[in-house]
């Protein structure tokens, strides 16, 4: 298994407690979560069962109990309700002869895609809540992990839930995608030969996403690889932007609404922006639709560094949906040189290396040698309606300075010319008018390719280039 050490370490430690563990796993689908799971248990639980995407209630009640039977239980038909279901589940795991994980003496449970299992007037959660509280939550031996690609059905009805799962969640993972330096292991397992340039082109295209990744034909160009699994009708990933909206939101139109808004400007929006577009509107359905795509990963809700809440920008931060929204509207590209020769490729690659740079933030503190230091990551927009500037990562350090990051993605070494010279210094000084900060500014330029040094490269104090973000 490449990386994911911390959840490894996480899910040990609730193997070893001498107390029953309730664990929550979430994140993007796609992202490794069954995968996790079932490798690092080698697919030997007490049970296991899995949700099925738009399946009414007697279908996943007739799943569920087929995996009971497989795992021991002599009940031929399906439960009524699932109440019934976690009682048979209950005298599974009561059973002398139900399997026990021989290092830890723990009866492993994985309820996988659980969200997809709660369907509409079904009783699956009280169930469940009543399944763990009158029980489970008794019994030393047991180990219940609870897993689900609907981030936001797992965060409102579990993690911040106020009825019966208040303060029952012993342990959580929040499974992020790869960073660059997993991506790099995982193509070194694989087989896939590419230096680190294009490794950080492939992230730009697919994310951290393990499962996009593991899709790559060691055979093949990146182009070719991006023709065959995206821009083919029949690639494997053609119809996937569609897929991951529709499996996670009920309602996914408006959604992808919002994603195609905010796609329309680089910085993103704020939400008074978002609301003013007619396919999107305000009100509560809004704050429901902006809270469940971050909590899926697929944007960021960063602070204005000079304003409050109300000025918050939202902007897509997922690769994999930004390359589709670029390269896949309309499907006017039919291959990926296509689109490399186009206005379009440009737009696109400076937002894609700029999400790069945003999910890389540890490594470029890193790079900087601030890893120890406190600080807060915000944006800036100037309030200026003319001669303004902005400012799409700012690190606000502890230790008196604040790094403002201009990140640039070119072929070659990005050369500092004199009016970009300007550009920047015209930042510097709006910044520091508006802000009345009295910290220490620097320039931090992350290019990918490096800075060409020249009379003009003095106006950065930090250079950093795309090795770094592989710290």
């Amino acid at each position: 298994m490449i990386g994911r050490e911390r959840e490894k370490d996480i899910i040990a430690r609730c193997l070893n407690s001498k107390r029953p563990e309730f664990l929550v796993i979430y994140g993007r689908r796609r992202v490794g979560k069954t995968y996790l799971v079932k490798n690092y248990f080698k697919k030997r639980f007490s049970f296991y069962a899995t949700g099925m995407s738009d399946t009414k209630t007697a279908g996943q009640l007739r799943a569920f109990n087929e995996s009971l039977q497989q795992y021991g239980s002599d009940e031929s038909t399906s439960p009524k309700d699932w109440f019934e279901a976690f009682s048979r589940l209950r005298k599974l795991l009561e059973d002398p002869n139900t399997y026990v994980d021989p290092a830890s003496n723990k009866k492993v449970i994985f309820l996988d895609e659980a969200p997809w299992m709660d369907t509409a007037r079904s009783d699956f959660r009280s169930a469940l809540d009543y399944f763990w509280n009158s029980w489970a939550s008794s019994q030393e031996d047991i180990l219940l992990i609870l897993c689900g690609s609907a981030t936001s059905w797992i965060i409102d009805h579990i993690l911040s839930d106020k009825g019966g799962f208040y303060n029952r969640v012993t342990m959580q993972i929040r499974l992020m995608p790869f960073t660059l330096l997993e991506v790099e292991k995982l193509f070194e397992s694989n087989n896939v030969s590419m230096a680190r340039k294009q490794i950080i082109e492939s992230y730009m295209v697919f994310g951290g996403i393990p499962y996009y990744l593991n899709m790559i034909d060691e055979r093949l160009s990146l182009a070719q690889n991006i023709d065959e699994l995206i821009l083919k009708e029949t690639g494997m990933l053609h119809y996937e932007y569609e897929r991951l909206f529709n499996s996670l939101f009920k309602h996914s139109e408006k959604h992808m609404n919002v994603i195609n808004a905010l796609s329309s400007k680089k910085y993103g929006l704020t939400r008074v922006e978002l609301s003013e577009f007619k396919n999107i509107g305000e009100g509560e359905g809004l704050t429901k639709v902006l809270k469940e795509l971050e909590q899926s990963g697929f944007i960021r809700k960063y602070m204005n560094y000079t304003k409050n809440n109300n000025g918050c920008i939202y902007q897509i931060t997922d690769p994999f949906v930004l390359l589709c929204l670029g390269v896949m509207k309309d499907r006017k590209f039919k291959s990926w040189m296509t689109f490399v020769n186009s206005p379009a490729y440009y737009t696109w690659c400076g937002n894609a290396f700029e999400t790069v740079c945003i999910n890389h933030v540890d490594q470029i503190k890193n790079a900087l040698g601030i890893t120890g230091v406190e600080s807060m990551e915000y944006a800036w927009k100037s309030k200026k309606r003319s001669g303004g500037a902005q400012i799409d990562l700012i690190i606000d350090r502890r230790d008196d300075m604040i790094n403002l990051c201009e990140m640039k993605y070119t072929t070659e070494e990005f050369v500092i010319d004199e009016a970009y010279e300007k550009q920047l210094t015209n930042k510097l000084t709006t910044f520091r008018e508006e802000t009345s900060t009295k910290k220490t500014l620097h320039i931090t330029m992350i290019c990918a390719a490096g800075l060409k040094n020249n009379k003009h490269a003095h106006i950065a104090q930090n250079i950093l280039t795309g090795e770094d973000l592989f710290g």
